[in-house]
């Protein structure tokens, strides 16, 4: 994957909020609430890194939500109206403008990514029957932050925050969960599937699907449901992602392969509950699942990918995952 050297990445929507536990956030107040995150025994090499895993890809929940963003207005795909990016914004992000920045710097790449994730988004659900969509925003953090779902500290990994339409991420997580304490093999393609997931979540809040969710745990659950279909979201987006275009209609992403899709898959595979479970010493229980195993968070990816529909992402109508 690489990025368009002549894109103009200059609105896409992330801040950084440094290091710490205190101010960052959107603002929007409360309202929100995480899923539980599945317990399990104390096992050798320390269980708490892998209870990270509950939130990784956001594993949410804050399941509730309303009010609205700082700035949160909607957009067309033609860019009216599209704001000029986070005023919160700090020094992190502040050079970068451009694709050919986002080949040379990750923070630049996650700009771009997602820009691209917006800009998609933004054409693709209401020509697909939604609502005309109100960005996210994503705040990067070390150490923690406020949200508007709470404190978070980095030890819940990436999640999104429907109270705010928030994304917070720690950008840690992936050198130090993901693939230190996880196993996940990593790769440039693995973050941009993980703001996909995050993003999916957000689609998901403007359709009204976090209102669904009734149960919270078990195979069958709306909470695996749910992250399924964020999961098949992300598979959307990851199949149009190389005509995503900036406001002047350049490409924003180029040669996304084979490879990159396998990136994505691993990480998929990595964060299933059953494969959690097994690395911290237990057996798989689909009793206690809260975001699906290792093969459905696959498949329901690639149905977004090959299918490209909202319809086709319906885990809620599905009789079976």
């Amino acid at each position: 994957m690489r990025f368009n050297p002549k894109a103009n990445i200059s609105r896409g929507r992330v801040g950084d909020a440094g290091r710490g536990g205190g101010g960052g956030g959107f603002g929007g107040g409360g309202g929100g609430m995480r899923m539980p995150i599945p317990g399990g025994t104390r096992a050798g090499g320390g269980i708490g890194g892998i209870l990270i895993i509950v939130l990784f890809l956001v594993l949410s929940q804050c399941v509730g939500g309303g009010g609205g963003l700082q700035n949160g207005t909607g957009i067309d795909a033609s860019g009216q109206g599209e704001p000029a990016g986070l005023q919160q914004d700090s020094e992190r992000y502040k050079n970068c403008k451009t694709g050919a920045d986002a080949n040379e710097d990750v923070d630049c790449a996650r700009k771009a990514v997602l820009y691209s994730l917006e800009r998609y988004w933004a054409k693709t659900l209401p020509e697909q029957g939604g609502p005309e969509l109100a960005p996210a925003e994503t705040l990067t953090f070390s150490g923690g932050v406020d949200t508007g779902c709470g404190q978070a500290t980095s030890d819940v990994g990436p999640f999104y925050c429907p109270a705010n339409q928030g994304i917070y991420l720690d950008t840690t997580f992936f050198a130090n969960v993901l693939e230190g304490q996880l196993g996940g093999q990593g790769g440039d393609f693995v973050e941009p599937y993980v703001l996909a997931h995050e993003y999916g979540h957000h689609i998901q809040n403007l359709l009204g699907t976090m209102g669904q969710v009734r149960t919270q745990q078990g195979a069958d659950s709306d909470a695996v449901r749910l992250e399924l279909q964020a999961d098949c979201y992300a598979g959307m987006w990851t199949a149009a992602a190389e005509s995503t275009t900036d406001i002047e209609g350049v490409v924003i992403l180029q040669d996304l392969d084979q490879g990159d899709i396998d990136e994505a898959l691993d990480s998929a595979k990595t964060v299933g509950d059953d494969l959690i479970q097994e690395k911290s010493g237990q057996r798989a229980n689909p009793d206690g699942w809260t975001h699906g195993s290792s093969e459905q968070r696959m498949s329901w990816f690639n149905v977004g990918r090959e299918e490209g529909t909202l319809a086709a992402c319906d885990t809620f109508s599905a009789n079976e995952l």
